[in-house]
C-alpha cells in the first residue's frame, strides 16, 4: 500500500503502523522503503513530531 500524501491521513496511517507493527520509526521506514525525513517533514507541516518514548507522532 502506498502511504497517504495528505498530512492528516499520513499521520493516522503512520501512527497505526507504528502502534501495530513496528518498534520505532526507523524500522518502519526501512521495511517500507520510505525516507524518514520525508515523513517527519510532512508531519511537521501540521505541527506533529515523532516521540521515541511513545513511538508515535504527537
Amino acid at each position: 500500500m502506498m502511504m497517504p500524501k495528505e498530512p492528516v491521513m499520513l499521520l493516522s496511517y503512520v501512527n497505526t503502523q507504528l502502534r501495530d507493527s513496528y518498534q520505532n520509526l526507523d524500522e518502519m521506514c526501512k521495511c517500507m522503503c520510505v525516507e524518514k525525513d520525508d515523513i517527519v517533514s510532512k508531519l511537521e507541516t501540521i505541527d506533529y513530531e515523532y516521540h521515541e518514548g511513545q513511538n508515535r507522532f504527537v
